[in-house]
């Protein structure tokens, strides 16, 4: 067994931004805190901790001086490993943090909680790595729960139980006892949840007193940032995920493989926004890698000003090797600053349908669609398609309230150009059937406002606050004995 302190890098580029997926929020005095929002919290413990040494580096670290780069710690070219990194004999995903114990059965139903979420195959290699960001995870849980004890501030199991009631029953729709069954089925437990309901309990405790009232945004600075905002009307914004991986000389290739497995498992289905929040160091890991709404000056190098400016919504590239590591980056959307986005409309669709008996035959079938789309073209608007529908045998559903941008791109472009009363061409196959879309109304967005200078205090102050809270648990890490067995 043996003793290191965590240490991170922690890198940040963007304020966050809410999650891109609905989350249970309970309000804590003035803070809003959701649970869904933080499955993973990033963080990486510095490589080869073990291997610090005498001399310098053992100086600097015991006079508690904050050091940076390899060269600081006087590190071989060659290093040569007493023991192997990964040995399942040696160190295995349990922890002791300052005393609290963290059980491979607790990495085990995290692990499951998420990979549940997966809607692709993680290969064996992949879920280690999992397991070790989850330990990781557990481990900044631990001591925030941990801190704000100290600070007198606990929170209670009753607490914890209150929440994760509301968790079940808005978040999930279901009651208590069937979110127990639920998560049991899939490998995972209550107790795992209440874990990281009990951890972000502690955490808006600690930024409420430790951080929020020590951040300050003038009314000066608010009212520059909205000048610019109105000096760049008209110019185009994006919508960036990203997922950031630190790496050295020393590590580089690794790191690089690591990536390249990372943009495989994405294209093959994988969830940006779980890769995001298990893989990536940047401070926006716990929003799924969302950088907001930026223009590309923003990211502050031009290497990943040039690819996101060749990018289309849906596109994923990367890794691309930048100071410090490589990034992956997906366009999320795109949009022009001041202007309404015709994608915002909102249309009301009937989805008129016919589904092809099995085994019929390829003549048949094409029969039988030929007289479905002579009846679509004879219906006079939404009024009378159901009649006419039903008449050859065909099947309607109504949608009052979908945006555009909720459409595949295909579709989008098309409905953009219709008028109430005409349809879709003709889509499907003979196993899922043959459909078109009507569209029976649609509501025009409206041109975007800017934003206030109250709102955009509490953006800047957002931004700040998180940066002040990586800073504040990495030195909770720091500062923490943690012995893996």
């Amino acid at each position: 067994m043996r003793l290191i302190r965590g240490s991170a890098v922690l890198w940040h580029r963007q304020p966050g931004f809410r999650a891109p997926w609905p989350a249970l929020q309970t309000r804590q005095g003035n803070q809003v805190i959701s649970f869904a929002t933080r499955l993973i919290r990033t963080s990486s413990f510095a490589l080869g901790a073990s291997l610090l040494a005498a001399g310098a580096a053992g100086t600097a670290q015991a006079q508690g001086i904050e050091v940076t780069g390899s060269d600081a710690f006087n590190l071989p070219d060659d290093v040569t490993f007493i023991v192997q990194p990964g040995d399942p004999n040696i160190r295995r995903a349990t922890a002791r943090v300052n005393g609290s114990i963290i059980t491979g059965t607790d990495v085990d139903h995290r692990v499951a909680l998420i990979l549940s979420a997966q809607n692709a195959d993680i290969p064996p290699e992949e879920i280690q790595r999992l397991r070790l960001q989850v330990l990781r995870n557990l481990i900044d849980e631990t001591l925030q729960v941990q801190e704000a004890a100290a600070q007198e501030m606990p929170v209670t199991q009753d607490e914890v139980d209150s929440s994760y009631e509301r968790f079940a029953r808005e978040a999930r729709g279901m009651s208590p006892a069937q979110l127990d069954a639920y998560l049991t089925s899939i490998g995972s437990s209550a107790r795992s949840i209440k874990r990281q309901i009990q951890g972000e309990l502690a955490w808006d405790r600690l930024l409420r007193r430790n951080v929020t009232p020590f951040i300050n945004v003038s009314t000066e600075e608010a009212s520059e940032l909205r000048t610019r905002i109105v000096e760049s009307q008209g110019s185009t914004e994006y919508r960036l995920g990203e997922i950031y991986l630190s790496a050295t000389p020393a590590n580089r290739e690794q790191v690089l493989a690591n990536a390249n497995q990372i943009i495989e498992q994405l294209r093959q289905g994988g969830s940006f926004v779980a890769y995001a929040r298990q893989f990536s160091e940047a401070s926006t890991a716990i929003v799924g890698g969302d950088l907001g709404w930026i223009r590309l000056e923003q990211l502050q190098n031009d290497t990943l000003e040039a690819a996101a400016r060749n990018m289309a919504p849906g596109q994923l590239v990367g890794p691309i090797e930048i100071p410090g590591g490589f990034s992956i980056l997906l366009m999320i959307d795109q949009r022009q600053i001041g202007q309404a986005d015709p994608r915002d409309a909102v249309l009301s669709l009937k989805q008129i349908s016919y589904d092809f008996p099995a085994g019929i035959s390829q003549a048949e079938a094409e029969q039988r669609g030929g007289a479905f789309l002579e009846a679509v073209e004879a219906m006079q608007g939404c009024g009378d398609a159901d009649l006419r529908a039903a008449a050859v045998g065909a099947t309607t559903v109504d949608n009052d309230q979908i945006q555009v941008r909720q459409l595949p791109e295909a579709l989008q472009n098309v409905l953009l150009q219709m008028n109430v009363g005409q349809t879709t061409p003709p889509f499907g196959d003979m196993q899922t059937g043959i459909r078109v879309l009507m569209l029976c109304g649609r509501d025009d967005p409206q041109d975007q406002t800017i934003p206030t200078v109250e709102e955009l205090q509490q953006v800047l102050e957002d931004e700040r606050v998180q940066r002040r809270a990586q800073r504040f648990l990495r030195d909770l890490r720091r500062d923490a004995v943690i012995e893996y067995n």
